[in-house]
């Protein structure tokens, strides 16, 4: 046989081992995950795609992407592909970051809920040891964010996360650690106080600090349901404060006593010896009492004015309130109030 003849024998069956190196593996329902880290090389990918079973022959790979000048836009993440797809199939979906959707976990809190209400349903749902979502509101160690230096220190909160866990519905990686979820929802409150419009310079005007305002907002994120009346009972807290006179919000009492209690007996507001308590110590609690909505904080930072010292709430079942400027005239409010009890 000629050298020509010889040639030409080699060069067909180079070009049949190409060809057929190149062609789909054989077509699976059985899709395949890969994850490509961050930074890993064009070479690693198609040495990846080879090992999973995806294409025959990484450097027949590499060859076709110098070809077709590809590679460059690949991105990294976890990616779910079916044996038999061709090259341009798997270049396409690199290019696109097509990637596996995380599993994801989702868990709403209602707006007044305190920490121990949060952990107890996040525990409930599967989603946090309660114990240790506890610990991080206690002592949030592992917590970073600026608006930490906003918060007090001291021995007299219950937790020092309380009323800073913003209330919302979250969607989260499947597997976030306790740190994780109490990290994004602290964050979620600075990034709602972010958006009120000129808040620190408000809050300065106001003349207080943040962790006295967001007492004020969790106490009337408690006592009201009506919106229209929030900025109205947040006035009357103010106005109460400015007199020296005690608060003697309820609220106050049910957060002490753990489980809310339908109808609190007199005796009940001098029970707890604590200065969360305001039956028996003036001014505000410690900290908030719960997490308070948004409203509730645009309330306490723009209350109403007004001459209001006391407000009752009605029992028609409307969640309204009764105020008054006086004493005697709250004593008439309470017995209309039981007067229209349902």
């Amino acid at each position: 046989m000629s050298l020509l003849a010889v040639a030409v024998v080699v060069a067909a069956a180079g070009g049949v081992y190409i060809y057929n190196g190149m062609q789909p593996m054989k077509p699976s329902d059985k899709p395949v995950k890969l994850t490509i880290a961050p930074g890993t090389g064009t070479g690693g990918i198609a040495d990846l795609l080879e090992d999973r079973g995806l294409i025959k022959n990484s450097f027949l790979f590499l060859s076709y992407l110098k070809w077709k000048t590809e590679g460059g836009r690949f991105q990294a993440g976890t990616y779910e592909l079916t044996p038999g797809v061709t090259y341009d199939e798997i270049i396409a979906k690199l290019n696109r970051g097509d990637v596996v959707a995380e599993e994801m976990i989702r868990f709403t809190i209602p707006e007044g809920f305190t920490v121990e209400q949060m952990a107890d349903r996040l525990a409930e749902q599967g989603i946090a040891d309660k114990e240790a979502f506890l610990n991080l509101a206690k002592t949030p160690a592992e917590i970073h964010n600026a608006l930490l230096a906003d918060l007090p220190e001291g021995n007299e909160l219950n937790y020092k996360l309380e009323g800073y866990l913003f209330p919302e519905t979250y969607e989260m990686k499947k597997g976030s650690t306790e740190a994780d979820i109490v990290q994004r929802m602290f964050e979620e409150t600075e990034n709602r106080l972010d958006q009120i419009p000129n808040f620190r310079e408000k809050l300065t005007q106001r003349g207080v600090d943040l962790n006295e305002l967001m007492t004020v907002a969790s106490l009337v994120e408690r006592e009201v349901v009506v919106d229209s009346e929030r900025a109205l009972v947040a006035g009357v807290i103010y106005n109460r404060l400015a007199k020296g006179m005690k608060l003697e919000i309820d609220a106050t009492v049910q957060y002490l006593l753990g489980k809310p209690k339908e109808r609190l007996l007199h005796s009940d507001l001098r029970s707890v010896d604590s200065p969360y308590n305001t039956y028996l110590y003036e001014g505000l609690p410690p900290g908030p009492i719960a997490a308070p909505s948004l409203k509730s904080i645009e309330a306490a930072l723009e209350p109403k004015a007004s001459e209001y010292l006391f407000y009752v709430t009605k029992k028609d079942g409307s969640g309204e309130h009764l105020f008054a400027k006086m004493y005697k005239e709250h004593l008439k409010n309470i017995e209309k109030s039981k007067a229209t009890a349902k």
